[in-house]
């Protein structure tokens, strides 16, 4: 018997195609072929921030048992054909990558994808990394696809979740998606938690907003979970297929927690505490911003207009309150924030101007005279105002992004056992 790890990606672009639905493709062909293909697929949602990423940044791989060499080379050709076939070729930042991989996955494999998850990897290094554990891998044009490639097969799953796609018929590719609204609030009502992030508000979360295959994703904790809700999902367009993928999402796998935030680099995803420095601010467009710091720096914080009532509570942060930040820095050095947990607050003081013996609130006397009370005349010389300690808006815990907001990779609350 023989044992081999498929890997694939960098196959869309975003005018159209998804490389979960050409791994659907292939595995549907493969089985009719009468090869056997071993468990779920796997989905491998890599860096969020890489400069090079595919649409939604996602490989994929799954693992064939084959009886002969004979059988490995047939099987070979099916899926390098396929990806020929249904890749975006035309489009210049499309470049697939394809590796076939018979051993077994081990650290040097497992250490490459995590760093492709939470940091930049060159296409030099997945190259010699191929070459050095005997995968055979395959580049169309640029061949960018490979790194994917290697991380989906390499890619440790200490925490899993799962996510079924359906797919369309082509000839419906372009037109808007016909998802019964109601079914699906239905199926939140009867499936959560066990499937998350269906629903934000009105907003169906599980429909995608792309000219791609998918007509709907719904992410679980079982492949039965998301079974039983994709069969109350009611939809008024035929369906193509469909395909239960193992995956990487919202497990918060591309975070690093670290000790200082001088150690936070461009396109890295970090988990950083410190406190907070200034009076958060917007910008044009609705973006909040703030600063973080601790001993050994700062960094800019945002929550973008997306982010929605985030902002709110972004905007509710004071100096001296303690956080602990969660997300991802993108090029202009900014921390993209996707959740955070307030530690601890800072006492907020409103002032006001002193009260006279006669009880009136006194008024200013001008620049350094002190006050005057403007109901009996009395003057004092000290221009101090009283300081009184009040409530803050604002609690300690956690908050997160809505769903509508998510990256694929950040873990909602409620798979933290947090209640929100």
């Amino acid at each position: 018997m023989y044992e081999i790890y498929v890997g694939i990606d960098d196959t869309d672009s975003p005018e159209g195609m998804c490389t979960t639905y050409i791994t659907c493709v292939i595995i549907d062909e493969l089985k009719y072929c009468g090869f056997k293909v071993e468990g779920h697929p796997r989905l491998i949602r890599l860096n969020p921030f890489a400069r090079f990423k595919t649409r939604g940044n996602g490989a994929t791989s799954f693992k064939m048992v084959l009886d002969s060499i004979n059988q490995i080379e047939k099987a070979k050709k099916i899926i390098l054909k396929k990806v020929e076939e249904l890749s975006c070729l035309e489009n210049e930042n499309t470049n697939p990558g394809v590796v076939f991989y018979q051993g077994a996955v081990n650290q040097k494999l497992e250490s490459f994808a995590l760093k492709a998850i939470r940091s930049i990897i060159t296409i030099k290094e997945a190259k010699s990394l191929a070459e050095e554990i005997g995968a055979d891998f395959y580049c169309f044009k640029k061949g960018r696809g490979i790194i994917g490639a290697l991380s989906a097969i390499g890619c440790p799953l200490n925490d899993i979740t799962y996510e079924l796609l359906s797919y369309r018929q082509s000839k419906n590719y372009c037109s808007k998606r016909r998802i019964n609204p109601q079914s699906v609030k239905v199926m939140d009502q009867k499936t959560y938690p066990q499937t998350f992030d269906n629903l934000d508000g009105g907003y169906m979360a599980i429909e995608p907003h792309t000219p791609c295959p998918i007509l709907y994703g719904i992410r679980g904790e079982s492949p039965e979970a998301v079974l039983e809700a994709h069969n109350l999902v009611e939809i008024d367009e035929p369906l193509d297929r469909y395909c239960i993928f193992k995956t990487n999402q919202h497990t918060d796998i591309h975070l690093q927690k670290i000790k200082k935030i001088s150690e936070m680099e461009k396109f890295g995803c970090y988990i950083a505490s410190g406190e907070v420095e200034d009076m958060p601010w917007n910008i044009e467009g609705g973006h909040v911003f703030f600063k973080l710091k601790d001993d050994s720096g700062s960094i800019q914080c945002a929550a973008y207009e997306p982010t929605k009532d985030f902002r709110k509570l972004i905007k509710k942060l004071r100096p001296g309150d303690h956080i602990t930040a969660y997300g991802g820095i993108g090029s202009q050095g900014t921390l993209n924030l996707e959740k955070i947990q307030i530690k601890s607050l800072a006492p907020e003081y409103i002032e006001k101007n002193p009260l006279c013996d006669c009880g009136k609130r006194m008024k200013s006397a001008g620049c350094g005279k002190g006050y005057k009370c403007p109901r009996c005349g009395k003057k004092i010389r000290s221009e101090l105002k009283l300081r009184n300690e009040i409530a803050r808006d604002l609690k300690t815990g956690f908050y997160e992004v809505p769903p509508s907001a998510r990256r694929h990779l950040s873990k909602p609350l409620i798979r933290m056992n947090i209640k929100i």
